[in-house]
């Protein structure tokens, strides 16, 4: 059996089982394709956790990329919503048979099996990340931030929580500081996708937050820039950068081999802020990002910083 990715062929199975090797190779293209930044901070993770945080992307990867595929089969008409209950439902049921230490000839479930050998990892969490990527098929404005934030916390903060446990950690505290580092990504995500979750009918922005700038959904809806408006976005970026900031607490909290991928992964996605501001924030027409030569020429302030704090 051929297993691609990418267009790619990562390895070829001639056997009736995978190797673990080929099964973690499988999940590191996976990080490689899909999550610059991400992969790019993994690189300075110690060898043995490497593979495990690629189990762990690949897996929540692949469930997110399942139910888009799911959500724009029903959008089409070639999906009913029993049918992709149902779809949502096998794969809760596949992830528990992991668990119970079972898997099926899949190189992403098998990784990650390994990885419950080593690190403890609830089942709560890539549960409650099914349900925070199903919250986007049949979506609703958010009409609060309370309720912004528990959509961010299924999406993107189990994600750290995750990942602190194979980080290793010496102070509880260090989960909800885990949190927030994925609020403020998630933050982050929505600020830079505006204009084109705009062109797919949605926004994501609390609408009290719209009403407390006098800032029409009509007018957001139609990409109008104005003051208002950027009075609105400094806000929501000032939100983020006060999440950044209370997750940077927790760095000291995890283990010194972790902490400078944390540092590289929070300072190369916060400054995705700093490119609103410098495109005038506009995100209507500008996509926000840095390129490769701005997130490598980052490093050795941050190798300086967490040698000194280290």
């Amino acid at each position: 059996m051929n297993y691609s990715y990418n267009g790619q062929t990562v390895f070829q199975d001639t056997g009736n089982t995978l190797s673990l090797t080929n099964a973690y190779d499988y999940c590191r293209q996976i990080a490689k394709h899909h999550a610059k930044t991400f992969y790019l901070a993994t690189l300075f993770l110690p060898k043995k956790q490497q593979n495990p945080i690629f189990a762990m992307y690949a897996l929540l990867r692949t469930v997110d990329d399942l139910v888009d595929l799911a959500e724009d089969k029903l959008t089409n008409g070639q999906l009913t919503r029993e049918e992709l209950n149902r779809s949502i439902d096998e794969w809760k049921l596949r992830l528990r048979e992991c668990y119970d230490g079972k898997h099926r000839n899949d190189p992403i479930l098998m990784a990650w099996q390994d990885t419950l050998r080593s690190y403890t990892i609830p089942i709560e969490l890539p549960l409650d990340l099914i349900d925070g990527v199903a919250m986007d098929i049949e979506f609703t404005p958010f009409e609060t931030f309370d309720e912004l934030y528990v959509y961010c916390y299924k999406v993107a903060s189990v994600v750290g929580l995750m990942s602190a446990e194979i980080f290793g950690y010496s102070d509880k505290k260090a989960l909800q500081h885990a949190i927030d580092l994925g609020i403020a990504m998630q933050l982050t995500n929505i600020l830079r996708d505006i204009g084109e979750d705009i062109d797919r009918g949605r926004i994501y922005v609390p609408l009290e937050d719209l009403r407390r700038f006098n800032y029409s959904r009509d007018e957001f809806m139609s990409k109008t820039m104005n003051g208002n408006f950027v009075d609105l976005m400094k806000f929501q970026i000032e939100r983020a950068r006060n999440y950044y900031a209370s997750s940077d607490k927790g760095i000291p909290m995890l283990e010194k081999e972790s902490r400078l991928a944390v540092i590289i992964s929070s300072r190369n996605y916060g400054d995705i802020l700093k490119a609103i501001e410098e495109n005038g924030y506009d995100v209507f027409n500008r996509r926000a990002y840095r390129t490769f030569y701005q997130k490598i020429s980052t490093l050795p302030s941050i190798w300086l910083k967490n040698a000194i704090s280290n």
